[in-house]
């Protein structure tokens, strides 16, 4: 385990030396941990089976890799000064008018579609350019100090450029051959209690639908051997907002992380349902390419030691600790894409036939403030 400045000099030095990187705090850790590629070559993945750590695009054209066995894997521990609570201290900007009637115009179009019978949902996404005097280090800082229940990354790589962002949503954790996935969907701003958040039908009605498109799609795909197991839907908090969450879990029919990988992305929860009709949607109508932005990203098949029970009976048991592989994968949301003093920040929202474009604008103006917060000092 390092010191925590040796740990940033050494992600800034591999900046400075444009090799590729990745460095990431789970969430309710505090430890981070980072995967230093030690060569200049671009390293992609088709069948997810090396190990190391992936970032797939939204389309599903590129998973760029940076593999365990060509990195230096480094590790410190990092205790934030704030109290572990989430923020979006942010002084908004005067509404960008121009913007706001381009993407009311985009949900009316998607609402009009789905009321046609093409699709039932589609999650449409904006891009928004911000300055920001912040190095990406500093950023990041922000974020493990903002954002303690997030997934907190920053990504370097000539071929993708600097991503970092604070996601709540895990696409799958998968442990030997058991995985666990959920269903995240509902948006509204928390003010001060999770216990007392109402949820209108259409939020419901939405959340709903993400889970039931993500069980027919592990259906689909012949991923479980028995049964899918399915949690009461809840609310949980992610930064400054609540959601609605389904937990769906099950046993792997055979060790194929690609086949798991490909029934559940992109979900509804980033894309829409049917999942063919709204990806093409999006990609016909959107005013700007996701690229990475609600793509995935995550650690892939790292061996880890599983110690068995320790109590006295089971002493002698100990030598025989198992090791497993597991893989813990996130969808890239609440991330940015940074360029020279300047941050672009993607965020989208699910449309169904009930939504209202002002209301669409409005949630994307809210979220926006999640990630913002995290650009000034």
């Amino acid at each position: 385990m390092m010191q925590a400045m040796a740990f940033f000099n050494a992600l800034e030095d591999h900046i400075n030396k444009n090799l590729a990187f990745v460095a990431y705090r789970k969430p309710d850790e505090n430890v981070i941990k980072a995967f230093l590629q030690k060569d200049k070559q671009s390293y992609t993945t088709t069948d997810f089976s090396e190990s190391g750590f992936v970032f797939s695009d939204f389309c599903g054209t590129k998973s760029l890799l940076i593999p365990e066995a060509n990195s230096e894997v480094i590790s410190t521990e990092y205790s934030t000064e704030k109290p572990a609570t989430e923020t979006s201290e942010y002084i908004p900007e005067i509404t960008n008018i121009e913007a706001q009637k381009q993407h009311e115009a985009l949900v009316a179009k998607g609402i009009a579609e789905i009321k046609s019978g093409n699709m039932k949902k589609v999650v449409l996404a904006r891009k928004e350019q911000n300055p920001t005097q912040l190095s990406a280090l500093s950023i990041f800082k922000n974020l493990l100090e903002n954002y303690p229940k997030a997934f907190c990354y920053i990504w370097s790589h000539p071929e993708s450029g600097i991503w970092i962002g604070a996601t709540p949503e895990t696409l799958v954790k998968v442990e030997r051959n058991r995985f666990k996935t959920m269903a995240l969907a509902g948006t509204q701003a928390f003010n001060g209690t999770i216990d007392e958040a109402a949820w209108t039908p259409k939020e419901v009605e939405e959340q709903q639908i993400v889970s039931d498109e993500i069980v027919q799609k592990l259906k689909d795909f012949k991923v479980a051997a028995g049964e899918i197991n399915l949690s009461d839907p809840y609310t949980v908090k992610a930064g400054n907002l609540l959601h609605i969450r389904t937990d769906i879990s099950g046993v792997l029919d055979n060790d194929n992380l690609s086949n798991l990988l490909e029934s559940l992305h992109p979900t509804p929860a980033v894309c829409g349902f049917p999942r063919e009709k709204a990806k093409e949607f999006i990609l016909k109508n959107e005013h700007s390419d996701r690229e990475f932005y609600s793509g995935f990203l995550g650690e892939i098949n790292l061996k880890q030691e599983v110690k068995r029970n320790s109590n006295r009976r089971n002493q002698e048991n100990q030598a025989y600790a198992s090791i497993s592989k597991q893989s813990q994968i996130f969808v890239n949301l609440r991330c940015m894409k940074l360029t020279e003093g300047e941050a672009e920040i993607f965020i989208g929202g699910g449309i169904t036939a009930n939504s209202n474009p002002a209301a669409e604008w409005e949630e994307t103006v809210n979220k926006s403030y999640t990630i913002k917060s995290v650009l000034v000092n």
